[in-house]
């Protein structure tokens, strides 16, 4: 075993210890990390409008504290950046991380506090690498560096005081300064906004380092490794890398591109880990290669609340402790932070798949939804693009469904729509463009996909006969009642089946 690879097994031996502990005690150690917050914030706008000081008890802040959205948050954020302090968190708040928006907004921005980088961001990466050195202790990981491929949006100054970009950029921006000797592309180059620029330097810096493992989501490093073979000539990534054992991966479903990277990187030594790292929080890991779940990080300054996705919607839904789920329900994500977002509805959804230890799935949003390239379009976002290329076409919609056409060997991803027409478009290619735009000013994740068509490209549109929707339908014996079209879906399954009616 190499001397580095043993030194950190030391230093990982007493994190493995507190993750055991969570592992055994997991309400217990919830019930800890919220009076901690509470108690914390207390003598906030926030913590003084709902009475902290007066609750002692999960039970107690779950009567005193309503579940909201980011619509119910907004007024909150929009003032903290603006400069406000202590208004939902008492440290100073001056990050904000930009994530896809909600119903009446382009995009919304997530508060990241100094306590949300210390101590749930990066112990989430920290934790990364003691579950995989304790899973593999033969590991020549920390014998060379770690690619990370940053987000697709610089840092932007809102105000003297406040600063937002994606995630992955303000994760960069903070890094301590000792990171660039265990990572790369430098952090110079990891900030660069224009993705062709960052993309040629990362691969000059990169070239010259003895990579061990990558990290980030799936379709933008497809997109980088591709990039870098062309460069170089070689036929798979083990020719530029040898020593490359692990990719750590996240934000959208690994399922459709997993056959790709293995032909990308041939080896029975590649390992993956799945991770559920969003803007508001790092959730889980995936700390057992032998299954597809994640377990749930549960002292990371969260606190975890599951709602019956039945019961959402419902004036006063059941909000469910790390102690009460069942497993293979799916639930709504409730969650508490240390960055002052309190009862927050995230929107996604999960299945557990044990208790003691905990270990869920991402089972999809609460919403309708795709999501396959991290472009995180819900139905609001296309009901508004579709009405707007109508308006500009003349055309009138009966019913839609649309899908992801997923990458391939050498071709990328993109989007799919069935449409069935009132009215159709006198030019079908001009209502496509049409709607691109529109997806494009709707949802600033989707317009970041589809930059230069580097990920993304223009969406394909079928204009289907009168009654296939129908038909369809009455096929899958769901006519009348509350039987409806899925708008969207984040497989194929809905519009192959389709297709398969029209062909």
């Amino acid at each position: 075993m190499p001397i580095l690879t043993s030194i950190v097994n030391w230093f990982n031996s007493q994190r493995l210890h507190q993750i055991d502990l969570f592992r055994r005690f997991p309400l217990q150690v919830q019930e800890e990390t919220l009076i901690k917050l509470i108690t914390k914030a207390k003598t906030t706008e926030f913590g003084k409008q709902y009475s902290f000081e007066s609750i002692d008890s999960i039970e107690r802040f779950q009567q005193k504290v309503p579940i909201m959205d980011y619509e119910a948050f907004k007024p909150y954020i929009d003032r903290l950046r603006k400069g406000q302090t202590n208004v939902l968190w008492p440290s100073e708040i001056k990050w904000f991380a930009k994530s896809s928006g909600t119903t009446n907004n382009k995009s919304k921005f997530i508060p990241v506090s100094f306590e949300a980088l210390e101590d749930c961001h990066f112990r989430g990466g920290k934790d990364i690498l003691a579950l995989y050195a304790n899973l593999y202790p033969d590991t020549n990981l920390f014998s060379g560096k770690g690619l990370t491929l940053g987000g697709s949006h610089q840092i932007d100054n809102f105000n003297n005081k406040s600063y937002y970009g994606d995630l992955s950029a303000i994760l960069i921006e903070n890094l301590p300064w000792w990171a660039d000797f265990i990572r790369t592309p430098s952090q110079k180059v990891a900030l660069i906004s224009e993705w062709e620029v960052k993309l040629d330097k990362l691969t000059h810096e990169a070239l010259k380092e003895n990579v061990t493992n990558i990290a980030g989501v799936p379709s933008w490093n497809l997109v980088m490794i591709r990039h870098i073979l062309n460069y170089t000539g070689k036929n798979n990534l083990l020719e530029v890398w040898p020593n490359l054992e692990l990719f750590t991966h996240g934000g959208v479903s690994f399922t459709p591109y997993r056959e790709q990277f293995q032909k990308l990187i041939p080896s029975l030594n590649m390992h993956y880990m799945e991770t559920y790292n969003a803007s508001e929080g790092f959730f889980a890991i995936q700390d057992d290669p032998r299954s597809d779940d994640m377990l749930l990080m549960l002292d990371y300054g969260i606190f975890y609340e599951f709602i019956p996705i039945e019961e959402i919607g419902s004036p006063n839904p059941q909000a469910l402790t790390i102690s009460d789920v069942k497993l293979n329900k799916n639930y709504a994500v409730v969650i508490t932070t240390n960055s002052g977002l309190w009862r927050y509805l995230i929107g996604d959804t999960v299945i557990f798949t044990s208790t003691f230890p905990h270990k869920i799935k991402i089972s999809g949003r609460t919403k309708h939804f795709i999501n396959a390239f991290g472009e995180e379009l819900i139905i609001d976002n296309a009901e508004k693009a579709l009405k707007i290329a109508c308006e500009k076409t003349g055309a009138q919609i009966n019913e839609y469904t649309a899908a992801p056409i997923f990458m391939g060997d050498n071709a990328k991803g993109a989007h799919e729509w069935l449409i069935e027409f009132e009215i159709e478009p006198n030019d079908l290619s001009f209502f496509t463009a049409t709607l691109d735009n529109a997806l494009c000013a709707n949802n600033s994740d989707y317009e970041a996909k589809r930059y230069k068509g580097i990920t993304l490209t223009e969406p394909i549109v079928h204009a289907l006969k009168p009654g296939t929707f129908f038909s369809w339908m009455r096929k899958r014996g769901k006519l009348g009642g509350q039987n409806k079209v899925p708008r969207l879906s984040n497989t194929r399954e809905y519009v192959d089946s389709i297709l398969k009616m029209k062909n």
